[in-house]
C-alpha cells in the first residue's frame, strides 16, 4: 500500500537560495508550467533587489516582504436570518502565505511598461519597506475587518 505524502513534503528547495518559501513563490508565479522562465524572472528580480538593498541579503528581503504582507484578519460573508454579514476572522498561517504571494504577484503584474523581473523586484522592495500595492491590499482588508468588528460574535 502506497503512503501519500503532502505537497509541502514533496516541495524541493530552490537551487540558488535553498529556500522552500522561494520555491513555493516560484510555483505560484508560474504560468502554463513554464518553470524555467519564472525561475529566471525570480532570480533576476532577486539580483535587482540585492543591488538596490545592499545591506541585507536578497532572500531576507524576500522573506521579510512576504511576512509584512501576510494578513492577520479577513472578512468572510456569513448569512444569518436572511441578511449577510461581513464577519472578521483570523487567517490561518497557510492562507496568510498564499494571500501574501497572490497580492505581491498581482501587484507586480498590474504595473505596466517594464519587464516582469523589474516589476517584481520593485514590489518586493516596496513590501519590504511596508508600502506598495500588496501592502495597500493588506491594509484595506484589515480596515474592513476593523469596521465590521461589531459582527465578530457571529464567527463560527
Amino acid at each position: 500500500m502506497k503512503k501519500w505524502t503532502f505537497s509541502s513534503q514533496q516541495l524541493k528547495q530552490d537551487p540558488k537560495y535553498n529556500s522552500k518559501l522561494a520555491s513555493k513563490f516560484i510555483n505560484s508565479l508560474m504560468w502554463q508550467g513554464k518553470k524555467s522562465v519564472v525561475q529566471r524572472i525570480f532570480y533576476d528580480a532577486m539580483d535587482i533587489v540585492s543591488k538596490k538593498v545592499s545591506d541585507v541579503p536578497p532572500i531576507e528581503v524576500f522573506e521579510t516582504a512576504v511576512n509584512n504582507v501576510k494578513p492577520l484578519l479577513e472578512v468572510r460573508s456569513k448569512r444569518i436570518g436572511g441578511a449577510s454579514y461581513q464577519v472578521p476572522m483570523q487567517v490561518r498561517p497557510k492562507r496568510q502565505q498564499s494571500l501574501a504571494f497572490r497580492w505581491i504577484i498581482q501587484s507586480a503584474r498590474d504595473k505596466k511598461g517594464k519587464p516582469m523581473c523589474d516589476r517584481l523586484a520593485s514590489e518586493l522592495i516596496d513590501a519590504y519597506s511596508k508600502r506598495g500595492g500588496a501592502m495597500t491590499t493588506r491594509e484595506n482588508i484589515h480596515k474592513m475587518a476593523e469596521a465590521n468588528k461589531a459582527f465578530a460574535h457571529f464567527a463560527w
